[in-house]
């Protein structure tokens, strides 16, 4: 991901569902161009944001060792267009769930409304034969700490997704002074 179209994690349950939030901000420069007067972010934004949510919940699913690959848009409805200071919130839902493939439902609400939905498949690949390496394993589980998803994730039967330290159990995190500045 060049971009990321999720703020933060506020619900995530493996192998299930999870739920993300996107803040839609003046801040950003695509809404100086789309459109000038009228900013609003446009539906591939809020698309890729659905399908980043959707992503990383697939990827948690299998453990992050095979390669998920947006495939197909089966359908996709908006029903208005985020402007600047909405608050987006994607619920991504696994409907399926193989080693092949999965497909996921997806939806949106924006400020207590329905916004959109969307059925989306991804295509899991084994990387290092003809597909590149995307990510490397550990790379995209520090990109999760920074996302907080430690914060909110369950496993399926309740209890609390425990991956190890991180960022998220990090003393500086805290605001602990007296901890030493972690090494770049």
């Amino acid at each position: 991901m060049r971009w990321f179209w999720i703020d933060r994690f506020t619900e995530f349950v493996r192998g299930r569902r999870a739920r993300s939030v996107k803040a839609v901000t003046l801040a950003e420069e695509y809404l100086h161009d789309h459109f000038p007067g009228a900013a609003m972010m446009p539906a591939t934004l809020v698309l890729e944001g659905m399908a980043q949510t959707a992503g990383l919940l697939v990827a948690d699913a299998l453990d992050f060792n095979l390669q998920v690959v947006l495939a197909k848009v089966g359908s996709m409805r908006l029903e208005f267009e985020p402007v600047p200071g909405d608050t987006i919130e994607f619920l991504a839902e696994i409907v399926e769930l193989s080693s092949l493939g999965s497909v996921v439902r997806v939806t949106s609400r924006i400020g207590g409304r329905d916004h959109g939905a969307a059925d989306l498949y991804y295509g899991h690949l084994e990387a290092g034969t003809t597909v590149p390496r995307l990510f490397k394993k550990e790379e995209m589980k520090r990109w999760l700490d920074s996302l907080r998803i430690g914060d909110v994730a369950m496993n399926a039967d309740g209890t609390r997704v425990v991956r190890g330290p991180g960022p998220a159990d990090d003393a500086v995190t805290r605001g602990d002074k007296a901890s030493p500045m972690p090494k770049w």
